[in-house]
């Protein structure tokens, strides 16, 4: 890995934790069938599960974020899940007849983390297989 600034993959990373929190406040206390937000109809208990999904995405972005490149395996594991939420996200707005169009803002923001991550990721030196694969200290 060259040694390149990764200071900015780390503020997106930070922010994407912050974006995360929000989504898991959302999902304990806003969307549920019979709550403010109910469409899609989803059931609270797994509003609540999914929101402490949340929790944990946003946890690892906050102490990642304050060593990106120790952790950097970390990092690619989130934009992998990011990437792959992201997906599945367009698939479903674009070839669901009436999919909700309140998932059109978390759909761009969350496609604009995956592009920083991967911008950045690149300017900071971090290669494929810094993202994809741990480091392993061979000593024993």
């Amino acid at each position: 890995m060259k040694n390149k600034n990764l200071k900015p993959l780390a503020v997106i990373f930070f922010v994407s934790g912050l974006w995360d929190s929000t989504a898991a406040i959302m999902y304990f206390f806003f969307i549920g069938t019979n709550r403010i937000i109910s469409n899609p109809p989803i059931d609270p208990f797994f509003s609540i599960f999914l929101g402490t999904f949340f929790v944990c995405f946003a946890y690892l972005q906050f102490l990642s974020a304050f060593n990106i490149k120790r952790y950097s395996f970390n990092v690619g594991c989130l934009i992998i899940g990011r990437l792959l939420y992201v997906i599945q996200l367009y698939v479903f707005m674009i070839f669901v007849r009436n999919f909700p169009t309140t998932f059109w803002f978390t759909s761009i923001l969350d496609g604009l983390f995956v592009f920083l991550y991967l911008l950045f990721a690149v300017r900071g030196g971090l290669s494929i297989s810094d993202l994809l694969l741990p480091k392993i200290n061979r000593e024993v």
